[in-house]
């Protein structure tokens, strides 16, 4: 159960993701609101707000006040908000247990995220309307990733990772590619790329590092993906339509990060049931090398 003071905190990070998702600076939010910037600052930093002042803010991003007060389950149709959402849990939480394909973020290399950026702009069709916005938005959803990874690295939560063995040989077989046929892409090098990242998944499972434990699927994997955040008194959830691997997506669907107890069971279990049946550790690794030919 959390705290009162801790629920308010949870508000003000809502707050900004929405806000973020947006595409609006505080500025923007005092302009058309009414609010002064420095009121805006204060509630994104986890200061009390009045119900009516919620409100108007609220029907400026467009989101339920449900939503905002963590009431239930948060919708995010904007990629952006999702992931600001992603980076505020896992700032605080003492375990994850991921299964987002093909490779959790989390454990790319640093290499991953300089390919990410072209693979992001070319999964967005030339000839759909909100194609200059979300070229816009690639370089925040960017910075927001480094530094969830950042964060990561240097707090080093639990964290379980779930990965497809199928994802994962489509991933070496089409390479990190963000459309089909991408204009001017060396597509062997892509390949290449891929493969780097199965083989540094490769090196973990044999390393086994403390705090990280991989499980890798050999059957049927579930198609959505989704991540929990737990910590001593508290625990959410979120499944995601966005995908950070090949045939990225970071324009269409809506995520939902929930704290019901309800959906937090269920997720736990369907984690036990997919690491149980999961093969690890060297296994892991000779069956993964063995598939993809590495």
């Amino acid at each position: 159960m959390i705290s009162q003071s801790e629920s308010i905190a949870h508000l003000g990070e809502r707050l900004r993701a929405y806000r973020i998702g947006k595409n609006l600076t505080p500025e923007n939010v005092a302009q058309r609101t009414g609010i002064s910037r420095a009121a805006i600052y204060r509630y994104e930093s986890g200061q009390p707000i009045r119900v009516d002042v919620l409100g108007k803010i609220a029907d400026l991003l467009q989101v339920s006040l449900e939503s905002l007060l963590g009431v239930g389950v948060e919708y995010c149709s904007s990629a952006l908000a999702f992931f600001e959402r992603m980076r505020q849990l896992e700032e605080t939480a003492e375990q994850l247990s991921v299964l987002f394909g093909p490779i959790s973020y989390l454990l790319t290399t640093d290499d991953y995220d300089w390919v990410l950026a072209d693979v992001l702009a070319e999964s967005i069709p030339l000839d759909v309307d909100d194609r200059a916005q979300s070229l816009l938005e690639i370089e925040k959803i960017l910075k927001i990733l480094k530094a969830r990874k950042k964060s990561y690295r240097e707090r080093r939560p639990h964290i379980i990772s779930l990965i497809s063995a199928a994802e994962l040989e489509y991933f070496c077989k089409t390479g990190f590619i963000g459309c089909n046929n991408p204009q001017g892409v060396d597509l062997e090098d892509r390949v290449r790329t891929a493969k780097r990242e199965v083989l540094n998944i490769i090196d973990l499972l044999r390393e086994q590092p403390m705090g990280v434990q991989i499980g890798v699927l050999v059957d049927s994997a579930p198609g959505a993906s989704f991540q929990i955040f737990k910590q001593a008194n508290h625990s959410e959830v979120a499944v995601s339509p966005y995908k950070l691997g090949s045939f990225a997506n970071i324009r269409i669907g809506v995520a939902t990060i929930s704290s019901a107890p309800e959906s937090i069971r269920l997720h736990n279990d369907l984690t036990r049931q997919l690491w149980d049946r999961s093969l690890k550790g060297e296994s892991a690794a000779r069956y993964l090398r063995d598939a993809i030919g590495l």
